[in-house]
């Protein structure tokens, strides 16, 4: 789609703006948080509408590709029926790690936008860029930064208090001995 025909949607509608699909995707993060998870959550879209979602479950199911993209991915697929996402735009809290980026390739998104940045495993442009290499048969076409403050924010308030809570169980533990 050309920008100025983005830029037209967004004024005629903007409830379906990249803001108001990111903000769907933090409600998500929000459940993940509540389950005790690393609060990141994830939509896919297609035609304006939600297809599927999902948010962290790693720590719940025991299972490190439990993420928010690969969730809503695999839902996505069961609900269009297919493998292949070609119309589709997944809106997701935190930049993919190599795992979630590879499997964005190889589902041939056709569009991904993300909140926060990951200075660790960001594999959409952080510390490497899957989701658009040359060598690949597939490129992705990346939005960053899409309420990056708010879903850097989510992440950084839960990662304290997770230290704390730890930090505050080692005091108790130590002061029992």
């Amino acid at each position: 789609m050309s920008d100025v025909f983005k830029l037209i949607r967004v004024i005629m509608y903007p409830e379906f703006s990249d803001e108001y699909w990111m903000a769907e995707a933090l409600k998500r993060a929000d459940i993940a948080e509540q389950h005790g998870e690393i609060p990141v959550g994830a939509i896919v879209v297609q035609d304006n509408q939600i297809i599927a979602e999902g948010y962290n479950l790693s720590i719940t199911e025991h299972d490190p590709s439990a993420h928010a993209e690969m969730l809503a991915i695999r839902q996505a697929g069961k609900k269009i029926e297919n493998y292949r996402m070609l119309d589709c735009t997944l809106y997701v809290t935190l930049e993919p790690c190599p795992m979630c980026a590879g499997l964005l390739v190889h589902s041939r998104i056709k569009r991904l936008v993300f909140g926060a940045s990951d200075e660790k495993t960001g594999c959409a442009g952080s510390i490497m860029d899957l989701t658009r290499h040359e060598k690949l048969n597939h490129q992705i076409d990346v939005t960053s930064g899409v309420l990056g403050q708010q879903c850097s924010e989510k992440l950084s308030s839960f990662f304290k208090r997770r230290r704390a809570e730890i930090k505050a169980a080692k005091k108790a533990a130590s002061s029992q001995d």
